[in-house]
């Protein structure tokens, strides 16, 4: 990677907000932080346009409950072309954590995300979504 050096002009409040960003995100530099930033763009535009980005849904839930896994796996298949992976971890005698690992357009992977963390019986969830690139 070429990595190429240019001078940035800000007012003094956002520069004060870019150190508050660099210290409370433990930034090595300002640098790290603008390029953060700027891919964090990037990403959000790709999302916005419906581009294909990579993602992760993430769950918490009490397995026993009545047809959550039923539940849970007909959705999964009604979307299988975009799930990559999954991981099943026990938290503790009756909850469990998954993690969904998905690759498509975001609209889709943003409607699947929905459908499982929207299915009865699930405590918490959070949908992730990044660049492939």
């Amino acid at each position: 990677m070429n990595v190429r050096r240019f001078g940035v002009s800000l007012e003094e409040e956002i520069l004060k907000q870019l150190d508050s960003l660099v210290k409370d995100s433990k930034f090595p530099n300002r640098s790290q932080a603008i390029r953060y930033l700027i891919k964090s763009s990037l990403v959000e535009e790709k999302i916005d346009k419906n581009k294909i980005v990579a993602g992760a849904i993430v769950i918490v839930y009490d397995h026993h409950k009545r047809e959550l896994n039923n539940n849970l796996m007909n959705v999964q298949h009604d979307y299988h072309e975009l799930i990559l992976s999954m991981q099943h971890v026990h938290l503790e005698h009756d909850l469990c954590l998954e993690t969904i690992a998905v690759k498509g357009n975001a609209d889709k992977l943003r409607k699947l995300a929905d459908a499982i963390i929207g299915t009865k019986g699930i405590k918490h969830g959070r949908f992730v979504m990044t660049d492939i690139e």
